[in-house]
């Protein structure tokens, strides 16, 4: 599910070079017609740009690698972040969900504290606040790690490709803590629920489906969870519900498969609550139609049914979605191409049409980057959060920026 990654350095983009490479020009391919109607629709008004007041490295463990973080403000002001750390590589069996808390806006954050560390790999995390005060945050289980071990193991002792003792012993060891059918049953897609603040956590439990960035709160007090159900049958994307804080969930409704897409290669969805109360999802596309764009999907009946995906002409992903203080909408997302970076979109009719690009950050040197979130903070400014693997160190960092927009 994840992409192949390659280093490669990052190519300064002139503002021509981003109106292009959006519009799909620059990827060699032919665009759909209904991809370049979409696109021409969203470029017709120029859109803002972002005054990026301050980027840095907010991890605390450089030994360490992090990824896919996901943010979240709570009511009382205080930041909330979760990401998978503890990990020795992008794809690796030692993977746990960790939480860092911020009093400040993010001028300052405290240091990670592990609330989820299975028996094999906890990956990409999502943390929410709900309109009782409880706090949720997801992951999920892999173990896309097993065929990495495999092929290491193949490899004979001191011949090209062979794996430091140590290194290979200890990947081995994490693997042999449950027998392979333990190791199945491992797998699910989980929450866990606070109800003091996150001082203390329940036990993980099913939540049916998971997203990078986890669950929504909806203006009638339920909570919408737009994810994939990875791990049974038919593998289904859709919606699932609460009506009781989180504490179980419900199947609400399919996401229609767009003619000619295949369901499985829909990923990573992520919800919002429109200020004229309908519901968006966007999602990740795998298809060979408007391939690693982002797709959208709304619904006009709090979530019963979803009307068929379809491109918005934003190539990136996946998307985090966030409804501003003055109703405007506002997605954030990963560009992993030239330039590599995070980029913004703004909405100013509910998601019906998205601006150009917002460029956060585009100093990339590696395609390892990626997964933003945002939050508003007071007067406007706004934080996000993404993980980036820097030129300095193979493991990838949380790397923050504070922002406004402009114009």
């Amino acid at each position: 599910m994840r992409d192949r990654l390659t280093r490669r350095q990052m190519i300064q983009g002139t503002a021509a070079l981003l109106a292009s490479a959006w519009l799909g020009k620059s990827r060699g391919a032919a665009v759909s017609p209904a991809a370049a109607s979409t696109a021409a629709a969203s470029t017709a008004a120029a859109g803002p740009a972002a005054e990026v007041l301050e980027t840095k490295v907010i991890s605390h463990q450089a030994h360490l690698y992090h990824g896919w973080p996901t943010l979240t403000r709570r009511r009382n002001g205080q930041l909330l972040l979760v990401c998978s750390g503890g990990r020795e590589a992008h794809v690796c069996p030692f993977g746990r969900v960790e939480l860092m808390r911020s009093d400040d806006g993010g001028r300052t954050w405290g240091w990670p504290r592990v609330v989820m560390d299975s028996d094999i790999d906890d990956r990409d995390a999502g943390v929410l606040e709900t309109a009782a005060g409880s706090i949720l945050i997801t992951s999920f289980t892999s173990l896309a790690y097993e065929s990495i071990l495999k092929q290491a193991e193949s490899i004979a002792p001191g011949t090209p490709g062979a794996w430091p003792e140590d290194k290979l012993r200890r990947w081995q060891a994490a693997h042999q803590r449950l027998s392979a059918d333990q190791r199945q049953r491992a797998l699910g897609v989980w929450m866990i629920r606070s109800t003091d603040g996150g001082m203390t956590f329940s036990g993980r439990y099913d939540c049916r489906v998971n997203s990078p960035h986890g669950p929504t709160q909806l203006a009638d007090g339920r909570l919408l969870f737009a994810g994939k159900d990875l791990w049974r049958g038919k593998r289904q994307v859709g919606f699932c519900e609460s009506t009781d804080d989180g504490q179980t969930w419900r199947w609400l409704a399919t996401l229609p498969t767009r003619a000619g897409d295949n369901h499985h290669d829909y990923h990573e969805l992520h919800a919002v609550e429109t200020a004229d109360g309908r519901l968006l999802c966007q999602l990740r596309n795998h298809n060979a139609a408007d391939h690693r764009e982002t797709l959208q999907a709304e619904s006009s009946d709090g979530g019963k049914t979803w009307s068929e995906p379809r491109a918005i002409g934003v190539w990136g992903l996946p998307s985090h979605l966030l409804r501003l203080s003055d109703g405007r909408l506002l997605m954030t997302y990963g560009h992993r191409r030239a330039p590599l970076g995070n980029q913004a979109r703004l909405s100013e009719d509910h998601g019906r049409t998205w601006s150009g690009p917002i460029i956060i950050s585009a100093d990339g040197t590696s395609a390892d980057l990626g997964y933003p979130s945002t939050v508003e903070l007071d007067g406007g400014t706004l934080l996000s959060v993404w993980y980036e693997r820097m030129n300095s160190s193979p493991m990838a960092v949380l790397r923050q920026a504070r922002w406004r927009l402009r114009g």
